[in-house]
């Protein structure tokens, strides 16, 4: 099967730059990546856009290719990546790339920070209204003394004579199928490319310290419960000039004595009293943010539920509040005077020692059970 065009390949024209060559394989790598894609022809793709790459990539090959096309490169007498055989160190490396893994193929490629996550607990209240406030974090930063060089001001840091400033060591052996290229970090400089000779005395070499971080949070209003907030650029440093990692804040919340939250709406109960319930009345209530009147009608029944429009949570991300919803519960008083005693005997007497609502539907459906109807 004939090569399709390098420049085909990748989306590109033969004017493209370096720097839209470069950008264009990271996006189609990150696409075809076997351990990303799963279809069956991914690795295929995979490698003929890292082929492509290769060639492109490097201007000696590039000259050559654009002057007489597959012929003119190494690629052309049927190796893989100028090697003439197959490479198996590459998946890796692009993997490691985009996926922050251990960097086996340039240990000494920048790499992105491990992000970090810190608990948080809030009160009840501030969880609802939102709260502006300071938190302080154990990371590791870099060092103050040698600017995350790792070595003590003033001395040289040499590049590492075994690795050439790679960070890696190129192993090849002859097989019946090839030229096999066994990439492995440099024993010599662990990875770093560079040789520390007089370490810095503060952080011992490491480029970074432990240190604690003041970092301002600002809390929405209307947060719950697991929620996380994130705050970029606050996790731990970058390794070889890569960025930081990014901070997680995962916010828990203490329960309220009165209160009861359901998403964005408030729930809680009240007590009434046997009059105010039988008479009715208009009792205080209190909601999130002061004391409202509520009208009990005649004759409300323990266990009724009253909906206070718009005194709940606040919605996160649109306009406007969840509701409280009051459930009134009919109090029995344990201790009464003698006078208290008799009229409820009256009460009772005039009464019949039935309820007062004996036609309800409620009491009828009782009755029709009993009669086993």
């Amino acid at each position: 099967m004939s090569k399709r065009d390098y420049y085909e390949v990748l989306g590109l024209d033969k004017s493209a730059s370096p720097e839209e060559i470069k950008k264009a394989y990271r996006k189609l790598a990150r696409q075809f990546h076997p351990d990303v894609n799963k279809a069956p022809d991914a690795e295929e793709k995979f490698k003929e856009v890292k082929e492509a790459y290769d060639i492109l990539s490097d201007p000696s090959q590039k000259q050559r290719y654009d002057q007489f096309g597959h012929a003119g490169t190494d690629s052309g007498a049927g190796g893989f990546g100028g090697f003439g055989g197959q490479d198996f160190g590459g998946f890796g490396d692009i993997f490691d790339m985009f996926f922050g893994g251990s960097g086996r193929r340039n240990p000494n490629a920048p790499r992105q920070g491990a992000d970090l996550q810190y608990t948080l607990t809030l009160e009840f209240r501030d969880a609802i209204f939102g709260k502006e406030m300071d938190i302080e974090i154990p990371k590791e930063m870099d060092c103050d003394k040698c600017h995350g060089s790792g070595a003590e001001p003033g001395t040289k840091i040499d590049t590492c004579q075994v690795c050439r400033g790679s960070g890696q060591q190129d192993q090849v052996a002859n097989t019946p199928f090839g030229r096999v290229v066994n990439r492995r970090t440099c024993t010599a400089c662990g990875g770093r490319g560079k040789i520390i000779k007089v370490k810095c005395s503060e952080c011992h070499g490491a480029g970074a310290v432990k240190k604690r971080r003041k970092i301002h949070l600002n809390i929405p209003a209307g947060v719950d419960e697991g929620a996380q907030l994130r705050v970029t650029g606050e996790g731990e440093v970058g390794a070889n000039g890569g960025p930081p990692g990014d901070l997680y804040v995962v916010l828990r919340v203490k329960r309220h004595d009165f209160f009861e939250r359901d998403g964005n709406d408030i729930y809680c109960q009240v007590p009434i009293s046997y009059s105010q319930a039988a008479l009715g009345d208009e009792i205080e209530v209190p909601t999130l943010d002061g004391k409202v009147k509520l009208k009990v009608p005649p004759g409300t029944q323990t266990g009724t539920s009253f909906r206070l429009r718009g005194k709940g949570v606040p919605y996160l991300r649109r306009s406007g509040q969840g509701d409280q919803h009051v459930k009134v519960v009919v109090h029995t008083p344990t201790k009464m005077t003698e006078r208290q005693k008799e009229l409820l005997r009256e009460f009772a007497e005039i009464n019949g020692n039935r309820p007062v609502e004996e036609e309800s539907s409620f009491f009828e459906k009782m009755k029709r059970a009993f009669r086993g109807e």
